[in-house]
């Protein structure tokens, strides 16, 4: 995408089918993805700092340790469904099907909390299996992975893509160490927070995308 004329009310981009303009509508929406993108990798690493740190160790610590990681749970999970909501993805089909599968993984978390009567935390810990329900959330969060990856070629999209998936199938079916569980984690968090921070200083036209494709699309062509 390139641009080839600017002035004080709109730069004029070269895009597929013809010349598009960038509206302030346009840029606030991705301003607001990246918003929703930082706050759901700073909940994620905030959680896991308290889970490998444990807040100590005893149950009133630990009961602590849960309360905040539901409260954090909630709030990366609305910062999630607010990226999805805001996301520009050239294909329809993939961007609601996203969007279902957090609609999914919220409704399971809700409904295991409800059924179990804990922390959704100790839930997932502990109940393995919920990852069956729970874990569309994070598949949610993959397919933004997948296509930064795809559409910005960045590494930490890319590890992320493959290691969020092989931490939730080896907790599911409990293959793995603690110690390798604690490892993955830890990265998981380490390469969000990275991909949040590049993505807020990167240029608001790329994130745009060539609108007269969505618009083509969007026609059915």
């Amino acid at each position: 995408m390139q641009t080839i004329e600017s002035d004080l009310a709109a730069e004029i981009y070269q895009g597929q089918f013809g010349t598009f303009t960038i509206t302030d509508r346009d840029r606030q929406s991705v301003v607001v993805y990246r918003i929703a993108l930082m706050v759901a990798a700073i909940s994620l690493t905030i959680g896991t700092i308290a889970v490998l740190s444990q807040w100590g160790n005893s149950e009133s610590s630990n009961a602590n340790v849960l309360t905040a990681i539901t409260i954090l749970y909630i709030i990366f999970s609305v910062a999630l469904g607010i990226a999805l909501a805001t996301i520009h993805i050239y294909m329809a089909v993939l961007h609601r099907t996203l969007q279902v599968f957090w609609a999914i993984g919220c409704m399971s978390a809700i409904g295991f909390s409800l059924y179990y009567h804990q922390p959704i935390g100790e839930i997932i810990y502990e109940q393995p299996l919920t990852i069956l329900g729970v874990g569309f959330t994070f598949a949610a969060l993959t397919g933004i992975f997948f296509k930064e990856a795809f559409c910005f070629n960045r590494l930490e999209t890319k590890v992320l893509t493959f290691l969020v998936p092989a931490l939730l199938l080896g907790h599911l079916i409990n293959i793995l160490p603690q110690s390798i569980e604690a490892i993955l984690l830890a990265s998981w968090a380490v390469l969000f927070s990275i991909f949040a921070i590049r993505k807020a200083i990167q240029a608001i036209p790329p994130d745009i995308g060539d609108k007269l494709v969505f618009e083509y699309l969007k026609a059915g062509g």
